[in-house]
């Protein structure tokens, strides 16, 4: 008999056109940002049955990834991604642990750099 072991699901490069950032040009032009998202569960129940419905559903998180990013202004990529984790937690029950990725292209400033990329990671407290 094996240990049961979490799966990793991700969800890499996630476009959106969106409107954060602290400068008032940002919140009101927009840009360019991507969005990485691991996600760990116990899939033994989904591989058992080969059914989505015990799985997580990556169109499902997309849609909430989507719905933070494309919802309110925040001035930090940190609060996106913040936003994105507690969004993901309370929308998907399966998650154990998460990792969410926001990437910042074309970051007006007055030096080139390909992006800004802020990471945080979530574990769900057991009962």
């Amino acid at each position: 008999m094996t240990k049961p072991t979490l799966a990793r699901l991700s969800v890499d490069n996630i476009d959106f056109y969106a409107y954060h950032g602290v400068k008032k040009e940002e919140k009101k032009l927009g840009g360019k940002f991507e969005v990485d998202v691991d996600l760990f569960y116990d899939p033994a129940k989904a591989v058992a049955a080969d059914d989505i419905n015990f799985a997580l559903n990556y169109e499902e998180v997309v849609f909430c990834v989507s719905e933070v990013i494309n919802g309110e202004s925040y001035n930090l990529i940190e609060t996106l991604a913040n936003e994105i984790l507690h969004m993901l937690f309370e929308k998907l029950p399966k998650i154990e642990i998460a990792t969410v990725r926001v990437r910042k292209l074309a970051v007006p400033m007055r030096r080139v750099i390909n992006y800004v990329e802020t990471e945080l990671t979530f574990e769900r407290e057991q009962a």
